[in-house]
């Protein structure tokens, strides 16, 4: 066992034994539940489910970068009834009734609309991580919930029980976590007639940022964000390989030719976990 990992045991079973002399007990957060259950008799196509007011939502309230105007959108009850009531029209969806894209749309969608309805949840923050508690209390990745079709789905849920295992690699760069190292959150719906473009055009907008990539070709060193080696397994068996089959979304020449010859290495960079909070990017600048 490496020192770390005994280290990390140790400090576990101090904490579990502090709790237990406390008379406190490890549990999970409280369950927070968005949108609404909704009878199987009341339930309707996924691929019928309009994204009309999502859509408008994100072009009033997220520019073309992807930040958000969290505090103007807290502020505007109207709006965040509008959310609502969007979120609730998801949960009248049945899965079993859609078509590949409208569910990769749908639920690109959810994972987005339900992390800014999170967000709003605590805002004014300055990160998600505040919201992720790891032992005991309140997690939004766990216990933020979605009903759709009997069950409750939590952002983890989304993420790795429905999206992942549909084999689309580029919703890495489509799903958003509110934060500055996030992909963009693009000002519209995904849509499953526009599907196929929008994914490639907020991947290519991902691999344009430096942020996210860059290479250094006299070193023969490839840059790139963390969620490639986070989710290693859905681009590729080696990180060579995985950055070669998004080759195509990769719009600098000098970087195209590096990642085509597959002789580089890979650096990954650190992650951004701040909020992409208008109000915080306006405040930068000054």
């Amino acid at each position: 066992m490496s020192s770390y990992c005994f280290r990390g045991r140790m400090l576990w079973a101090a904490t579990v034994l502090m709790l237990f002399a406390t008379g406190r007990t490890a549990t999970a957060g409280d369950k927070v539940t968005v949108g609404r259950r909704v009878r199987a008799s009341d339930r309707v196509a996924m691929q019928s489910i309009s994204h009309d007011v999502w859509n408008a939502l994100l072009q009033k309230y997220v520019d073309a970068r992807g930040w958000v105007d969290y505090r103007g959108w807290k502020r505007n009850s109207g709006d965040l009834r509008r959310l609502d009531a969007y979120l609730a029209t998801l949960s009248t969806a049945d899965p079993s009734r859609s078509t590949r894209e409208a569910t990769l749309a749908f639920w690109i969608n959810a994972y987005n609309a339900v992390t800014i309805r999170g967000i709003l949840r605590e805002y004014p923050t300055t990160s998600i991580r505040n919201h992720t508690a790891r032992l005991w209390g309140y997690n939004i990745w766990k216990d933020l919930l979605l009903p759709v079709a009997g069950r409750d789905y939590s952002l983890n849920d989304i993420e790795h029980k429905v999206l992942r295992p549909m084999g689309e690699k580029r919703v890495h760069f489509a799903i958003v976590c509110a934060s500055v190292g996030c992909p963009r959150l693009r000002n519209e719906a995904y849509t499953a007639e526009r599907l196929e473009s929008q994914l490639a055009d907020n991947t290519r907008d991902f691999f344009s940022r430096r942020q996210n990539f860059y290479v250094e070709p006299a070193r023969r060193t490839v840059h790139v964000s963390s969620i490639l080696k986070w989710f290693a397994e859905d681009f590729g068996p080696t990180p060579q390989a995985g950055l070669q089959g998004l080759l195509d979304y990769i719009t600098d020449p000098a970087a195209h030719r590096l990642v085509e010859s597959g002789n580089f290495r890979v650096v990954y960079l650190d992650y951004d976990w701040s909020l992409n909070d208008q109000a915080r990017r306006r405040t930068a600048k000054r």
